[in-house]
Formats: C-alpha cells, sequence, structure tokens
C-alpha cells in the first residue's frame, strides 16, 4: 500500500513537471535587446560631429573630454520626453552640473525656433542642441528608432549608460551610473 502510494505521489509531481516546463514562455529574441542602438556599453562614443547649441556656440565630445556628457536625445513632439525632462534637469542637470557632468539635449530634426520654444515651455536650463536630419542620432542609434535615450559617456569617451523611453527604474540605474562616474577618482598625470 505504502509503495502504491509513493508511486501515485511520484506520478503526479512528474506530470505537474512536465506540464509546467512546456508551458514557459520563450524569452524574447536577442534583436529586441539593443532597443534601436547600434552602439553599446563600453564602445568608445562616436565624436565625429559638433554640437550646435541654440545660443549659436559650438562644441564637441573632444571638446568636452575629461567632462561626463549626457546626450538626451529627444524632440518636441515626443510626450515621453516630456516626461523625462523635468527629471533630467532636477536629478541630474541641477544636481550633477558643478560635478563636471555635461547634460546637453539633442533635439532631433526640428528647427531653431521649435527647440528654443520647447526649452521654455520645458522650462529646462541645460543647453539643447540642434540634430538637423537626425544625423547625431544616427551615430548613436537607428534613425528609425525613437527618441527619449540617454547615453551616458565617461570622461575617458566611453559609453557608460543608455537608456531608452522613461522608465523610472532605468533612470535610478542611470544616475547610479553617473554618480559613480562622479565619485570616480580621477588619475592625474604628471
Amino acid at each position: 500500500m505504502k509503495n502504491k502510494y509513493l508511486l501515485l505521489t511520484g506520478i503526479i509531481l512528474l506530470s505537474g513537471l512536465f506540464a509546467s516546463a512546456q508551458s514557459v514562455t520563450p524569452a524574447a529574441p536577442a534583436a529586441d535587446a539593443d532597443r534601436g542602438y547600434i552602439v553599446k556599453t563600453g564602445d568608445l562614443a562616436p565624436a565625429d560631429f559638433d554640437l550646435r547649441l541654440t545660443d549659436g556656440t559650438k562644441t564637441s565630445l573632444a571638446q568636452l573630454k575629461g567632462k561626463i556628457v549626457i546626450l538626451q536625445f529627444t524632440a518636441s513632439w515626443c510626450s515621453v520626453c516630456r516626461e523625462e525632462m523635468p527629471h533630467l534637469e532636477k536629478e541630474v542637470w541641477q544636481s550633477y552640473k558643478d560635478k563636471g557632468v555635461i547634460l546637453i539635449g539633442v533635439d532631433r530634426d526640428e528647427p531653431l525656433e521649435k527647440v528654443t520654444a520647447f526649452q521654455k515651455v520645458m522650462n529646462i536650463s541645460y543647453p539643447l542642441a540642434l540634430d538637423p536630419g537626425a544625423d547625431i542620432f544616427g551615430r548613436f542609434a537607428n534613425k528609425k528608432s525613437g527618441v527619449t535615450r540617454n547615453v551616458v559617456i565617461d570622461r575617458d569617451g566611453r559609453i557608460a549608460y543608455l537608456t531608452r523611453l522613461y522608465d523610472p527604474r532605468e533612470f535610478a540605474g542611470m544616475l547610479k551610473a553617473i554618480d559613480g562616474l562622479v565619485n570616480k577618482p580621477v588619475v592625474a598625470l604628471n
């Protein structure tokens, strides 16, 4: 009797195990893992472009080397960008601008007048740059993919963190990465 009970229990457990193994959902395809980026963390950031800011000044990643640079790809028509920008202003720009961090919003393919109006409406003080034809965007992501992405570049010009869309957990991860870069000791060459 005891053996029949053990055998029956074993059969039930094995049946449940096989049933659950067959109902597992396959993982998402690996192709979606890049989220439209053509760069990845650890890569040297593409630096073969100038950033023309809305005030008319120009800068480049080469000029900003030695600083932590965050490029926020944005556009006035992007509702998720609008959701994220107040967080970038307060939690990144205001918190880190005096600690060697440069945040530049790179506005995708919009004219100067629209970009300056967007900056004013969003009440942000970090600089915005123009990106005619989305050429700068295209150095980091497939041009067919969307904006609302942040590229964090370390002092050596390497990509340290990438975001896509505004997700509070991912944003918190970006803040942690920025804080780690800010607090990383800088080696002086004498």
